[in-house]
């Protein structure tokens, strides 16, 4: 007998859903769905909204859900993604994807072209790892250290980079992701980080059919304004970039409200 995705990922509807557009938001490493509790309560009077956590967030209770051996790419996410949409009979969704949910939903969209009308990717990234034609933002050197802060301190890792990836002037932003980053135990955030930074999915992207919307702070140490034009550049689909006034890799957290009036732009009234 197969596991109901719904109860297990944690689901959340809320909104008006009668005859509305349906807003459904992943998110990204390290967080859970509470990553998007200040953009919710902005939407939820003219959309139907669905949120969820990852197998890998720190807040879903059953710690065998999550399987470094399965989730050693990142197909297998989008695989629970489809499972889940169609479990809860949805279809032309709109998708919020952060982080590693935007290449997650790009995989998804292929798969099941029917259940996305629209992507939105924010902070989203197809590789990390820098090469000769390709500025990915980080080097080996790079990822071989935060691996190993990963696995020698968990606790100091989580607060040194959640200093890092979220807006470092923003003690509420850097807080929320230290939080969240310590719900998540250190042998999943380590072989999670080992998917991701180690991950290549460029050659998806002019496959990807789906109209989308790519969300980009000034200023993301994560993932550099190169990698934005690159993907602009590179899915197939009609993409619009907007370039969003904050720091770091959360602009959610950061403009709440900056970030729902792109959304709102980008969606049917």
């Amino acid at each position: 007998m197969e596991r109901s995705l719904k109860g297990a990922l944690n689901v959340r509807v809320e909104g008006s859903g009668k005859g509305r557009e349906t807003i459904v938001f992943g998110h990204g490493y390290g967080t859970d769905q509470s990553i998007w509790d200040e953009v919710v309560p902005l939407l939820s009077q003219n959309y139907c909204l669905v949120t969820f956590d990852w197998a890998f967030a720190g807040t879903v209770k059953d710690e065998t859900l999550y399987d470094p051996d399965k989730y050693s790419s990142l197909e297998p996410f989008a695989d629970d993604l489809v499972a889940l949409l169609l479990e809860l009979d949805l279809h032309s969704v709109s998708f919020v994807a952060h982080s590693m949910s935007g290449i997650i939903a790009c995989i998804a969209s292929l798969k099941m072209p029917h259940l996305f009308k629209y992507l939105f990717l924010v902070g989203s990234s197809p590789r990390f790892l820098n090469s000769d034609d390709y500025q990915g933002g980080f080097n080996s050197s790079d990822i071989e250290q935060l691996l190993s802060d990963i696995q020698s301190n968990y606790e100091n890792f989580a607060r040194g980079f959640a200093s890092l990836i979220a807006d470092p002037i923003n003690e509420a932003a850097v807080g929320k992701y230290e939080k969240c980053l310590k719900r998540m135990r250190g042998e999943v955030a380590l072989s999670l980080a080992k998917t991701i930074f180690y991950s290549d999915w460029r050659e998806i992207l002019e496959k990807v059919e789906t109209p989308c919307t790519i969300i980009q702070t000034k200023k993301d140490a994560a993932v550099p304004h190169t990698v934005a034009l690159y993907m602009t550049n590179k899915i197939k689909a009609p993409v619009t970039l907007e370039i969003i006034d904050t720091v770091g890799h959360f602009p959610q957290l950061t403009v709440p409200l900056k970030f729902v009036q792109l959304l709102k732009a980008a969606l049917p009234s």
